[in-house]
């Protein structure tokens, strides 16, 4: 399988790291908690990056590979005995919109899950508004391919296409449940279809899985409002799905979110089947592990290369 989405980069211009104009909050239920968590987004300077805040605690923890500390239900971050669950869909909506540097302050152990997608994340980022800085924005060109599996599944960087600044992405699923099945995408994403073809993708459960999760204490804040519920061949959502093949673009949506922890933009391929948190985590831990792979370069630089 192979295939083509470009970079989460808006529209591969400005290539200037960008910010927020204004800070932004909403309030939510947290999806494993089912507690209520306030969420807000504030500017941050040149070179800070993504920073989770947890207000609470009075402790920040960076948006980064290295501070990834479970992946089995979503993507966790920690630094020390501070924790914030369920960043993916946060780091995929900022990826999207294309924010470098922003502070996300949460009130709790986890964003707020809103609808399940990262849609109104995207429509929060619009609202605040963003402004370009006086810097270029860092970009991780792929050097030699990398690959991690677990079975038949497997996640894999390749170097880019030539003349495609950005990254390409595809990716194949294939669950039992006859309502899921095998779906595959490979799609061409600007940052207009990030939002039109990815960012409303709803994060979904299996329902025969739901009763276990909550015996764990876990998806206490889960519901129909904010995920896709199948049971075998029925979508137990009265309103369906936002499209038929949602389940997949919820992957990717969630690959774009975990590959956003690496720091910076992904000049490369990003091939995959089957392959959730813990193979993209296991993923970037090999790519940066191997310093052949991989350089850090402007993007300027890659559009020359690409001529």
């Amino acid at each position: 399988m192979d295939g083509s989405i470009a970079a989460p980069i808006p529209d591969l211009a400005p290539w200037s790291q960008q910010t927020l104009k204004a800070p932004i909050s909403c309030v939510g239920v947290g999806v494993h908690s089912g507690k209520r968590v306030k969420l807000t987004f504030r500017p941050a300077a040149i070179d800070h990056g993504i920073v989770f805040r947890r207000t609470d605690l009075g402790m920040e923890i960076p948006a980064r590979f290295d501070r990834v500390v479970d992946t089995r239900l979503a993507t966790v971050i920690a630094d020390g005995e501070a924790r914030i669950s369920t960043v993916e869909h946060v780091m995929a909506a900022l990826a999207g919109c294309g924010i470098d540097n922003a502070v996300v302050e949460v009130d709790g152990p986890e964003p707020p899950i809103l609808d399940g997608s990262a849609a109104p994340f995207v429509f929060l980022l619009d609202c605040a508004g963003m402004v370009a800085q006086e810097a270029q924005r860092g970009t991780i060109e792929i050097l030699k391919p990398v690959r991690v599996s677990d079975g038949d599944a497997f996640a894999e960087l390749r170097p880019a296409i030539p003349g495609m600044p950005g990254l390409a992405m595809a990716l194949s699923i294939d669950f039992p449940a006859a309502a899921i099945g095998r779906q595959a995408l490979s799609l061409h994403v600007t940052t207009a279809s990030f939002r039109a073809e990815l960012s409303h993708a709803r994060t979904f459960a299996l329902m025969r899985e739901i009763e276990q999760l909550r015996a764990a204490g876990l998806a206490l804040g889960g519901s129909l409002d904010n995920a896709v519920v199948v049971d075998e061949a029925r979508v137990l959502n009265p309103a369906g799905l936002r499209m038929p093949d949602e389940f997949v673009r919820h992957k990717l949506l969630d690959a774009v979110g975990d590959l956003a922890l690496a720091g910076s933009a992904i000049h490369g391929r990003f091939v995959a089947h089957r392959s959730g948190h813990t193979l993209n985590q296991r993923l970037l831990q090999a790519l940066f592990a191997n310093r052949a792979a991989w350089r850090e370069v402007e993007p300027a630089q890659l559009s020359l290369a690409a001529e």
